[in-house]
């Protein structure tokens, strides 16, 4: 199938009035970088066109009309004042049904609109044939506020602006490569059909990366949900959802330091909230996985944003059926490569064979932070003279390797002894969720026998742990003690944990 123009740019003239007399406006802006993006993706000059004289006033012409018919893609630049524009609606309306004579506007399971949406609007305002497409966040939440990602505001929303360019660009390419080659089913299907992962809304701060999630999932061969904008008020927004999470294997959600979007309705929360919540009630249901990605450090200046962080840190409840991932990207991108290959299909498990069909003592695993591995000699020595096999995790290599190596520790292990010495509050937290999440992956058997041993420097978190009188907790300060271990031992035998 083949067009004159690649893409039209649809937009009120109002966005492209310059901030300040020594800069171009917006829309100038965006459409030179969309440009050169486009150009260098698709190895010739991208051929766009955008009509800056024609004003509301003017006559929808026969040329305009002609044009939009050999016109690939229409891009809208989505404001109030496009909303509030008869002009742009008109443009979008004889796209659509120009369209209709070249394959119609859904082609290869995509829209041949693309929604930039400049300012954040209400979904139920945008024209029909907008409203179920999946738009480009050019705004980010400030305080509270949407605020435009304008170049001249600074570096960090100039880069931003690039790179969502960038993405944008690399979906039109795609999208003009489906159409060049003809080989889209017009009219599209039901993605559903297939496997499919729901991958959360996020702030608008981590659009880019959720937009990179999105992108490799595709490529592996998945349906991503939300395939289209979802509805504000709360309540409609919560059954959509679990209309989408029913369809889905696997859960992602990306957590920041930002309480947005906020949906309207009673409750005022914010759409991350609400979809985690949806989620664990999902897989409560059908046991279905999820990731939580939460950067280390996190911290929120928003009191509810705040709160909510702590509570996915330390409650239980919050993480039901997660993986909680506190690290930078490349982190949940292995963990989410790990995840999916175990969705593709069992491992078969490897069990020790005992020489001599004689009974093999269980695997008793040390969990300790890498500045503790000298101090838990003695405790690992001890343990070992007793019969155990006794491993520490793995601490260099390959980061997936790593992970892997001790999620298998984990998985095998009849014991658990977490070593909680050099190790923060959040290192603890973090070890307890795996351990929890170990018991979720074993079907919710009985639980293994745990220990927390404690051990210098001491903390508060060490002090409260006993103050609180909490079970199966050691005060290990000062020379190690045989006999404080001995009822742990006990309980692993009473247990029968052997392999």
């Amino acid at each position: 199938m083949r067009f004159a123009y690649d893409l039209f740019i649809s937009y009120s003239h109002v966005d492209d009035k310059p901030l300040t007399a020594d800069r171009l406006g917006w829309i100038t802006q965006f459409h030179g970088s969309l440009s050169t993006f486009l150009s260098q993706l698709k190895g010739v000059e991208a051929r766009i066109w955008r009509d800056s004289r024609l004003q509301g006033n003017d006559i929808f012409s026969d040329e305009i009309l002609d044009q939009f018919a050999k016109t690939a893609v229409l891009v809208t630049v989505v404001t109030p004042a496009f909303l509030n524009s008869d002009w742009c609606t008109k443009e979008v309306g004889e796209f659509c049904r120009r369209a209709e004579q070249s394959g119609g506007i859904i082609f290869g399971n995509k829209s041949r609109i693309f929604k930039v949406e400049k300012t954040a609007v209400k979904t139920e305002a945008l024209p029909a044939a907008m409203r179920g497409a999946t738009g480009y966040q050019f705004y980010v939440n400030v305080e509270g506020r949407n605020l435009e990602l304008e170049p001249s505001f600074g570096e960090k929303y100039a880069q931003r602006f690039l790179v969502r360019v960038r993405l944008l660009a690399e979906d039109i390419a795609k999208l003009l490569d489906t159409l060049a080659s003809e080989s889209g089913d017009a009219g599209g299907g039901d993605q559903t059909t297939c496997k499919a992962i729901y991958l959360a809304e996020c702030s608008g701060y981590q659009w880019d990366y959720r937009k990179l999630l999105e992108r490799e999932l595709v490529r592996l061969g998945y349906a991503v949900l939300p395939d289209r904008a979802l509805p504000h008020h709360e309540e409609q927004y919560a059954s959509e959802v679990r209309s989408m999470l029913e369809k889905c294997l696997l859960s992602i959600h990306i957590v920041d330091d930002h309480y947005d979007p906020v949906l309207t309705g009673p409750s005022q929360k914010s759409a991350v909230m609400l979809q985690n919540e949806l989620a664990i009630e999902r897989s409560k249901t059908v046991q279905m996985p999820r990731l939580i990605w939460l950067q280390s450090g996190t911290l929120s200046g928003d009191e509810r944003q705040q709160a909510y962080i702590e509570k996915l840190d330390c409650d239980p409840g919050t993480q039901f059926g997660a993986d909680l991932i506190r690290g930078d990207f490349e982190e949940l991108k292995i963990s989410l490569r790990e995840t999916l290959n175990k969705l593709a299909g069992p491992v078969p498990k490897q069990e020790a064979a005992a020489p001599n069909g004689a009974s093999v003592p269980g695997l008793l695993y040390v969990i300790c932070d890498d500045r503790d591995v000298k101090a838990t000699v003695p405790f690992r020595k001890f343990l070992k003279r007793r019969g155990y096999d006794v491993e520490i995790p793995v601490f260099e290599g390959n980061a997936a390797r790593v992970r892997e190596a001790n999620q298998q520790l984990l998985d095998r292990c009849n014991a658990i002894v977490l070593f909680y010495g050099a190790g923060e509050e959040i290192w603890k937290r973090t070890m307890d969720g795996e351990v929890k999440k170990m018991a979720g992956r074993r079907g919710g058997h009985s639980r293994l026998p745990s220990l927390t041993y404690l051990a210098d420097p001491w903390t508060s978190a060490k002090q409260d742990l006993l103050d609180m009188e909490e079970p199966d907790v050691i005060d290990g300060r000062g020379e190690f003690s045989e006999a404080a271990l001995d009822s742990f031992l006990k309980t692993i035998k009473a247990s029968g944990a052997v392999l």
